[in-house]
């Protein structure tokens, strides 16, 4: 219902702004502009299927072979103490968090073509655990929510952005960064929690947070002690390392128990297809709704909106040229991204609203398009508390992101 509400006003919203332009400021041509902008980004969303398809059917073949073969179970016997208090109707035992582990750790290393891949496996494993096959599960949604939170350990592609753009420091957004994601995805799994009724004061869940938060402040001492030619470096190693190390552990297991692994492979590989045809009329539908309402004026007419709100109550205006990315995040990764890479040129990316704006981009995730390609993936049609629980891990990712750039990079 939630997003049935949002994907409506986005058109609305965008008619409405064609409007006044047209009406009011005589831009005779911005409806058609506006429906061009719709025809454009339909076809990119068909692009982005299409190229999903065949990332799809490698890693989904490599999770046939790794089910079969027995890695799977192993990973999900390693996380269930922990899962099987955050997701409690998921049976003890079951493949699917082993799934659920690998996706998450591949979106902590920045892995974005093999995180997909793994979570929307997850998301067909939870579908067969879904009594209700159009309404989102719980464990759904909790799933969706961590995917949307966006924690990431090495923000690579950002720290690229901001070389190619002579920052003096490149990499000194790695730990203001870690910290935003870090309580983003924590407010994520709490307010999940509380719609959820989760209880998280038990021993094990507060051991295994107290563990999770020891590995991340000991990634961050580490790699802050790197330049960013050595961090580069280091995360292309960890990353490659990473994902072969997973391909021969699964190819290894499979020959070990005598699994025929080029079968599995196949059989897995289909499926990928499958659920990249099943992703287009979501993906689309999702697209077009926010290309139409950033390409009408609509978006332009909501920061300023924003920062009329902020000079009333007399907040700072100093983050307002950083807002249009934390805005355009959960909606558009790309736009997102252009609007990061304009604040540094206009303003430095060595200024506060240029270290702001990357702390944006890497603080939440594009909410939408996961919503989009998750759900649709399997299918699912009325996602519940799952959009409001996202918004709100997004909503606690920039609040904590405009708390941290004051602490680390106050404006001059």
């Amino acid at each position: 219902m939630v997003l049935n509400v949002i994907w409506l006003l986005f058109f609305f919203g965008a008619f409405i702004a064609c409007a006044i332009k047209c009406f009011v400021f005589g831009e005779t041509g911005i409806f058609n502009d506006t429906i061009q902008s719709a025809f454009e980004m339909s076809k990119t969303a068909f692009e982005i299927s299409l190229g999903l398809t065949g990332i799809l059917s490698l890693w989904l073949g490599i999770l046939k072979v790794g089910e079969k073969g027995g890695a799977v179970q192993i990973l999900a016997k390693f996380i269930d103490p922990l899962f099987s208090r955050l997701f409690p109707s998921i049976p003890k035992g079951h493949p699917v968090k082993g799934t659920m582990l690998m996706n998450i750790s591949a979106n902590m290393l920045g892995l974005d073509n093999a995180a997909t891949p793994m979570g929307l496996k997850a998301m067909k494993e939870l579908q067969e655990l879904n009594p209700d096959k159009e309404t989102a599960s719980d464990a759904q949604i909790l799933f969706l929510v961590l995917n949307a939170s966006g924690l990431t350990l090495i923000p690579v592609s950002i720290m690229t952005y901001r070389a190619q753009l002579g920052a003096a420091n490149p990499s000194d957004i790695f730990l203001p960064l870690l910290l935003a994601t870090f309580f983003s995805t924590l407010i994520g799994i709490i307010v999940t929690s509380f719609f959820q009724k989760i209880e998280l004061k038990n021993p094990v869940t507060i051991a295994w947070f107290i563990g999770l938060t020891s590995a991340v402040l000991g990634t961050l001492v580490y790699f802050s002690k790197l330049s960013a030619q050595e961090l580069g470096a280091t995360s292309l190693f960890v990353s490659g390392f990473v994902l072969f190390s997973i391909i021969i552990i699964f190819f290894g297991l499979a020959v070990y128990k005598k699994v025929r692994a080029f079968e599995a492979f196949i059989e897995g590989a289909k499926d990928g297809f499958h659920t990249a045809v099943m992703v287009i009329p979501y993906l689309v539908a999702i697209l077009v709704g926010v290309a139409v309402f950033r390409a009408s004026g609509a978006m332009d007419i909501v920061m300023s909106s924003v920062s009329h709100i902020f000079s009333w109550f007399g907040l700072p205006n100093d983050i307002i040229p950083a807002l249009p990315t934390a805005i355009m995040k959960p909606l558009s990764g790309s736009g997102a991204r252009g609007m990061m890479i304009d604040a540094m040129k206009t303003y430095g990316p060595d200024s506060f609203v240029g270290h702001l704006s990357c702390i944006f981009q890497g603080a939440t995730d594009t909410t939408f398009y996961i919503i989009a390609v998750y759900f649709g993936s399997v299918g699912i049609k009325k996602t519940r508390h799952s959009v409001i629980c996202a918004l709100a891990a997004d909503f606690a990712g920039i609040i904590a992101a405009i708390a941290i750039a004051y602490i680390f990079f106050p404006p001059v």
